[in-house]
C-alpha cells in the first residue's frame, strides 16, 4: 500500500514539475506577431446606434432625398403620422430645431404613409407649416428598414453616415437640443 502511495505521489511531483516547466518555457518563447490594423473597421450597416445608416433615396416631387454615406450635414430622420398626438406635440419644436441648426443639421420629416392617410398627412404639413423637407413612405419600407415600431421615431446620423442614436417617442425640447449639439458639435 505504501508503494501504491509513493508512486502516487512520484507521479504528482513529475505532473507539477512538467506543468512548472512548460509555463517557464512559454513565458520565455518569443512573442508571436500580432496584426495591427491601420485604419479603423467601416461600421456594418444597420438601424443601431453605432452602425452605418441604412440607405435609401426618396423622391418628392422635383427633389430628391438621399440618406447614407458621408455628407456635409447630420442628418435627423423623424417617421411621424398625423394621428400621432406626441408627432403633433414635437412639429413645432422641429421647426423650431431645423432653422437654427440649419447649417449643420438637415432634418427629414418621413410620413409613415403606410400607416396613416395621404391627406391627413398634407393637411398636418399645412398646419405646423414644416420648416423642412417631409417624405412619404407610401409602403413603409423606409420605417421598416430603421425596424420603426412606434411614433415619433427620430434618428440621428452623424456627418460620417453612422447612427448615434435612436429616440422612441417625443423628447422635450431641452433634451431634444442637447442631443441635437452633441450629434453636430454645434
Amino acid at each position: 500500500m505504501k508503494a501504491v502511495h509513493k508512486r502516487n505521489l512520484t507521479v504528482l511531483a513529475l505532473i507539477i514539475f512538467l506543468a512548472i516547466l512548460a509555463i517557464e518555457h512559454r513565458s520565455n518563447a518569443e512573442p508571436k506577431a500580432v496584426a495591427v490594423l491601420q485604419q479603423q473597421a467601416e461600421p456594418e450597416t444597420g438601424a443601431y446606434a453605432g452602425k452605418k445608416a441604412p440607405a435609401f433615396t426618396l423622391q418628392e416631387g422635383d427633389q430628391r432625398y438621399e440618406v447614407g454615406g458621408a455628407r456635409e450635414k447630420a442628418v435627423m430622420l423623424n417617421f411621424w403620422a398625423s394621428w400621432c398626438d406626441p408627432c403633433q406635440q414635437e412639429a413645432p419644436e422641429l421647426n423650431k430645431m431645423a432653422m437654427k441648426y440649419s447649417d449643420v443639421l438637415d432634418i427629414y420629416g418621413i410620413n409613415v404613409t403606410s400607416q396613416d392617410y395621404k391627406p391627413n398627412a398634407e393637411r398636418f404639413v399645412k398646419k405646423y407649416m414644416l420648416a423642412f423637407p417631409v417624405m412619404y413612405d407610401l409602403k413603409g419600407q423606409i420605417f421598416d428598414k430603421y425596424n420603426g415600431a412606434v411614433f415619433p421615431t427620430n434618428v440621428l446620423i452623424d456627418k460620417n453616415g453612422v447612427i448615434s442614436e435612436i429616440i422612441l417617442g417625443v423628447l422635450s425640447a431641452e433634451e431634444l437640443e442637447k442631443k441635437i449639439i452633441a450629434l453636430t458639435g454645434s
